[in-house]
Formats: structure tokens, C-alpha cells, sequence
């Protein structure tokens, strides 16, 4: 942190920007270092590249993330979750989880003190809900000891009518699941009136089709070894199952119903983790988020709904679209019809809206809360600003693009919603040597859509940056493996 970012001015008073709220950030799903006490071992979140590789290319990579017995049973401690993600980690069909430095560094501007901030790291592999209740424990400790900082008192004296401070919750993914978890006030009831706010960043309110994505991986395709290690570990997880759609996102016929226990357990999933995750859903649309404000990312294709045939799961980018007495849009045919909203890549953004106090970005879910553009906007809501965002679809490009590939091997990356291409750059940067300058990858048109090919040199993890006319980043991060090594057999 900058010293100098909360260096007092030379009358010894705090700028008038700064909050004199506490903090609290709360990461999303693989967000979280995570740490076997009983091996003694680091087992999620280690820096370096060559790690990531061995992870998800060799067969008993990230087998100790394997949700067990005793911890479906509540036996949890076995995994201790250490901080928030500092290096950048990549994850099939999520891309990629871009580090939480830049987000604390950023928020550090406008809090009283260091100190006024709390990262809140926790084991992703468990219930939202019991995250949630460590979380509401974890905030109230923090909120008291800041509310008792010489720091706190400074910050106070600048504020309308000196008022104490609160909570504002900055909740990336999984993480805004969890912090609704935290204000359930049947569990701590001061809680809520203690929060002046709450910042969501692409979390998933209504759930993802990439969660059954990925709990279908293996089933009846052959895919990449990377992708069935991730499915391996899920299986049997309830922090992936809680992240399944809980809106009408499977299509049956002439009609698109909810997804059961049963389409679940069909697909590789756990029938009674998909249970109590549409109970614990149920219980939290009640639960208000005080001064909630959405991050959400549009513009990136994104799946809305799918269907499942003999236990294989086959994604859809567009999806069904309800009347307000909750029937289906149909055409002149009377067949439902089907609409592509978009999202970022891994929710549609209508999952991701609770209220209409809305920031549409053009980001990737992985870089929702990293662009400068999101943290722009987290910093004027801090600073007690409604940041309105640009309109939705008026700025910015989708980005579409592998997560895995091989060496050596050209593949494409897609721009849409482009209509030209002068002002229009894309990159590929080498995270190894992120330093070294690389040229733009050359845009053609290909059946109207901006498109690059692109080649990695060599194995490692590669970040794809796209640069548009009107100012926006938007970024995805890329795995390249040794040719054929992806699709090595995995253990049983």
C-alpha cells in the first residue's frame, strides 16, 4: 500500500474522500489460498505457472481438493483457506481467476487506514451457507475493532453528522452468495443495519449453466484431461452445486423447466447437494443486501440455458425470456423463443441483477474485478457515488476464445459486436515474461466477425488483451499445454 494514499494532509486532516467505513472483500469461487493441515501443504493458490501446469496436466494434480466424506458430514478444518488469491490461476471452463491485489490496492484509496480493510478468505469447496455464517462472524469482529481505531475517530470528523462507522461488503463471484449468506439476520441481527452497503461484481444470484457444465464434463464426450480432473473434483462439492441455475434454464420440449435432483444426478452431479442448494436459494430471496450496487458484465457470449441427452450436457448462448405472469415469450408459431442477453462470459447478466442500481462493463467474469473500468466504479460507490455505468451493449466487445490449447497449435479468438476494426487491438502476453512487449495479433473479418489467429510458443499461462475504440479492456487468460499431453488418462 502507498503510504502516501493516506498520508494526512498538512492541516492533520484525512481527505475529504475518505471513508471512514470498514471494508470487508469477499472473493469468488478458487479466490481463496487454500492449505492441507494435514499434509502440511499449499493446494490451491501457489504462485508460478509451472505449478498450474502439473495441477491440471498430471493425473493426481488437485486430488487433496476433493471434497471428503467426513467434510460432507460438517467434519470441516482439514482445509484452511490462507488469503485471497495473489497470483494469477487458471481453471477450465472458468479461464482463468485473475489475482484481488489491484481490487484491495484500489479500495485502500479511500478507506481511513489499512487496517480498515478486512480480506476474508474461506474454503470455496464447502456450503455458501456455512461460508456465509464464518463471514457474518468475521465481519462483526472487524467492524468492532475498527470502530475502536484512533483512525476511525479521524476519518469521523470530516463525515455529515460524524456518523460511526459501517460495513461495505466488496464481493467478487460466489462471494456476494456468501455475503447474502452473512446478512441473513436469523443469524446475526444487527448485521444488516450495520452494513451501509454492499458491491457485487459479477456474482451469480440466479446460478450458472457452467456449474452443470462442469459436473457433465466426461460424461459422454471425450474432453481434455483438465476439464475431467475439474469435474472429478466438483463431483461431490456444494460450493459448485450451489452455483447451478435456480431460474428455468432447462429446455424440455416445448418448454424450459427448472433443473431436479434427478437432471443433476443424470449428469455426474450429487442428487441431495442439489437439494439443499435450491433450499438454501429458496431461504435467501428474502434477505435484502443493504445499499446494493451491481458490477455486471455484459456484451461476452455467455450460456443462458441448455439440455441434457442420455447424461450429456449440450449449452445454449441464448435462453427463454418470461412475462411478468412468468409464461414464456413465444413467436407467431407459439414455440418459446429465445433471446441472447449475454453476460460475462459466465453469467448472463440477468443472474447477476438484483436490483436497478446497475454498472454494465464489458469484462470477462474473471476480469470483473480487475479492469480498471470495475474498479473506477467500486471506488466512486465507496466514495458514497452511484456510478451508472455505461449503457448496456454501447461500448466495448465480446471476447470468445478457447481456455486450453497446445503449443505450437494456431487458434482463433472472436470479437463481436465490432464494426470496425481501426482503434481495435489484441494481444497475447506470456504471464511468464508479462514485461515484454508483444505485437497486436493481426484482425481479419471472418463471416462478419473481428477475428485473430493466434499461437503460444510454449507451454504456460497466457493472457489475451483486447483493446477497443472507446477505451475498454477486456481480457481472458489461456492455458497452453505440450502438444497431446491434455488428453492423457486420468486416475480412476
Amino acid at each position: 500500500m502507498n503510504e502516501q494514499q493516506h498520508r494526512p494532509s498538512p492541516a492533520g486532516e484525512l481527505p475529504d474522500h475518505v471513508t471512514q467505513d470498514a471494508v470487508v472483500v469477499v472473493p469468488g469461487i478458487m479466490g481463496s489460498a487454500l492449505y492441507d493441515t494435514t499434509t502440511r501443504k499449499e493446494v490451491w493458490g501457489i504462485g508460478g505457472i509451472s505449478w498450474l501446469l502439473r495441477a491440471w496436466t498430471t493425473p493426481s494434480g488437485l486430488k487433496p481438493l476433493a471434497v471428503t466424506e467426513d467434510e460432507l458430514a460438517g467434519k470441516t478444518g482439514r482445509i484452511k483457506a490462507t488469503g485471497l488469491l495473489k497470483h494469477s490461476a487458471w481453471t477450465p471452463y472458468l479461464a482463468g481467476s485473475e489475482p484481488y491485489t489491484d481490487l484491495v490496492d484500489t479500495i485502500g484509496t479511500s478507506v481511513a487506514h489499512p487496517d480498515a480493510i478486512l480480506e476474508f478468505a474461506y474454503d470455496w469447496r464447502l456450503p455458501v451457507a456455512a461460508n456465509g455464517r464464518l463471514l457474518a462472524d468475521a465481519a462483526r469482529l472487524h467492524l468492532t475493532a475498527w470502530r475502536r481505531h484512533p483512525a476511525h475517530t479521524e476519518a469521523r470528523r470530516h463525515r455529515t453528522d460524524q456518523r460511526e462507522g459501517r460495513l461495505v461488503f466488496v464481493a467478487h463471484s460466489m462471494g456476494g452468495l456468501v455475503t447474502r449468506a452473512a446478512l441473513d439476520p436469523g443469524y446475526d441481527g444487527d448485521l444488516q443495519t450495520d452494513t451501509r452497503g454492499v458491491i457485487t461484481l459479477g456474482t451469480p444470484f440466479q446460478g450458472s449453466v457452467k456449474a452443470a457444465v462442469i459436473l457433465a464434463t466426461g460424461r459422454g464426450t471425450p474432453v481434455p484431461l483438465p476439464h475431467r480432473k475439474l469435474r472429478a473434483i466438483c463431483a461431490t462439492m456444494p460450493g459448485l452445486h450451489d452455483l447451478l441455475p435456480q431460474y428455468r434454464s432447462l429446455r424440455a420440449g416445448d418448454d424450459v423447466r427448472h433443473l431436479t435432483p434427478g437432471d443433476v444426478e443424470s449428469i455426474g452431479g450429487n442428487a441431495e447437494l442439489t437439494r439443499a442448494a435450491a433450499r438454501f436459494h429458496h431461504g435467501q430471496k428474502t434477505i435484502p443486501l443493504p445499499g446494493h450496487r451491481s458490477v455486471v458484465g455484459v456484451n461476452q457470449p455467455t450460456w443462458q440455458n441448455l439440455t441434457i441427452t442420455g447424461g450429456t450436457v449440450t449449452a445454449h448462448l441464448d435462453g427463454a425470456r418470461q412475462n411478468s405472469d412468468g409464461t414464456f415469450i413465444r413467436d407467431r408459431h407459439d414455440r418459446v423463443r429465445y433471446f441472447q442477453v449475454h453476460g460475462d462470459g459466465t453469467v448472463y447478466k440477468e443472474s447477476a441483477i438484483l436490483t436497478d442500481i446497475v454498472t454494465h462493463l464489458p469484462l470477462q467474469h474473471g476480469d470483473v474485478a480487475r479492469a480498471r473500468t470495475a474498479l473506477d466504479a467500486v471506488t466512486e460507490i465507496l466514495r458514497d457515488d452511484i456510478h451508472p455505468g455505461p449503457p448496456q451493449g454501447q461500448a466495448g466487445c465480446g471476447l470468445t476464445a478457447p481456455d486450453l490449447v497446445e503449443a505450437g497449435h494456431p487458434w482463433k479468438l472472436r470479437l463481436t459486436g465490432i464494426d470496425s476494426l481501426p482503434g481495435l487491438t489484441a494481444r497475447l502476453t506470456d504471464l511468464s515474461h508479462p514485461d515484454h512487449p508483444t505485437p497486436p495479433l493481426p484482425l481479419t473479418w471472418e463471416d462478419g466477425v473481428a477475428t485473430a489467429t493466434a499461437t503460444t510458443p510454449a507451454p504456460g499461462l497466457y493472457r489475451i488483451e483486447v483493446h477497443t475504440p472507446d477505451g475498454f479492456d477486456i481480457t481472458q487468460l489461456v492455458m497452453s499445454t505440450e502438444p497431446g499431453q491434455t488428453m492423457a488418462e486420468s486416475e480412476n
